[in-house]
């Protein structure tokens, strides 16, 4: 039987799950993930978080601590959420052992309402490093203009960071380079950087949603003839800044001094439109030394019928390029398109935290039979 999620690994290719819950940690399923699926990595956003803490009878037992407590909705929505984190970094600790801290990371974001507030996002991230209190932690930041001086500043104190919501080349390029600035601050700062790891989470999905509703929009036959080829173009691209940038002389002395490259992570990977495939954003984007975080269906798709044909990035930059020459030439505003994603991508990390927010508020009260919760008083 072709182990085909092990042919994708022996690719360069790091599978992660895009996904995590009480109940997935409970029933085992995380952790057979790992040990069947080759997964040796998960990544967390407040929309999965959203969904995990709707289940309540999963923190039932936590909720009524905390309602004895008296705790606020938001520190109960940090501690639950730290709890499942610190769990899966414990699930995933073999395989960070193994890999020399390369893999086995779990991420946890910050509040996304702080996505444009600087100090903020840096005062926070260092909380959650704190309190999750484990090695192969990634705290997950957003390639705002406001977030790239928060990637600077807390990976040079020595954190590890998954830069998220990254859309464009040109956001992705500035992000590697808050991630070098970071390593060297961290480096003056006397912290071992073999022990600091980071990813770049470009996402890639949503590019080819927002771009083909705008080509169907323009309605001539070259503008449907470029639709579902922007996202893979654009990430195609995205991989080739990050060989040049992580080949130079910068990067050389940082990995002298024991640095690990920020590789680049693939994010938004199942497919929204049902006429395209649904390996496609695993099978177009093998590339070495690379991270796919994949919803738990696209996992189980390519291990069903996903094939691997070795690295199919490096052998078409070209051809990426010509793809947004013809995008622009077909009337996309590329630097609108990625303007609304980023602003959309913030907006819905938002509202999936507020409705945690409101979630949680419920919950606290009941496990409290119905006491009033302090944080309502605020």
């Amino acid at each position: 039987m072709t182990d085909r999620l092990a042919e994708l690994s022996a690719q360069g290719v790091a599978v992660w799950l895009d996904d995590l819950s009480r109940v997935r940690l409970t029933s085992g399923s995380l952790e057979k993930l790992r040990r069947d699926q080759h997964v040796v990595g998960v990544t967390t956003n407040p929309s999965i978080f959203q969904k995990a803490l709707s289940d309540a009878d999963a923190y039932d037992e936590q909720l009524r601590d905390l309602a004895v407590q008296g705790v606020t909705v938001e520190e109960a929505v940090r501690l639950m959420t730290a709890k499942d984190v610190r769990w899966a970094a414990d699930v995933f600790r073999p395989t960070y052992d193994a890999s020399n801290g390369i893999d086995g990371r779990i991420s946890i974001e910050v509040d996304p309402r702080k996505a444009h507030e600087t100090a903020s996002t840096v005062a926070e991230a260092k909380t959650l490093w704190w309190l999750v209190d484990r090695p192969n932690l990634y705290i997950k930041i957003p390639a705002t203009l406001a977030g790239l001086p928060a990637i600077t500043e807390v990976l040079g104190a020595g954190i590890s960071v998954n830069v998220t919501l990254i859309f464009s080349v040109e956001r992705y390029e500035a992000v590697i380079d808050a991630f070098l600035t970071g390593l060297e601050k961290a480096k003056a700062n006397g912290h071992d950087l073999s022990k600091i790891g980071s990813v770049a989470s470009f996402f890639v999905s949503r590019v080819d949603t927002e771009i083909d509703k705008r080509l169907d929009k323009i309605g001539s036959d070259e503008a449907k003839g470029l639709k579902g080829k922007a996202a893979i173009a654009n990430a195609q691209l995205a991989y080739e800044a990050y060989t040049k940038v992580f080949s130079g002389d910068r990067w050389k002395a940082l990995a002298d001094a024991g640095a690990h490259p920020q590789r680049p992570l693939w994010a938004s990977t199942g497919t929204k439109n049902p006429d395209f495939l649904d390996t496609i954003y695993v099978e177009e984007l093998i590339a070495p030394g690379t991270v796919n975080t994949m919803p738990e269906s696209v996992i189980f798709a390519y291990e069903d019928h996903g094939t691997t044909r070795g690295d199919t990035v490096t052998a078409n930059f070209a051809s990426a390029h010509q793809v947004f020459t013809d995008l622009a030439a077909a009337g996309i505003d590329l630097t609108d398109v990625f303007k609304v994603l980023e602003d959309e991508g913030v907006e819905k990390f938002e509202a999936a935290w507020n409705e945690l927010l409101e979630g949680v508020t419920k919950s606290l009260k009941a496990a409290a039979g119905g006491a009033k919760n302090p944080s309502d008083a605020a």
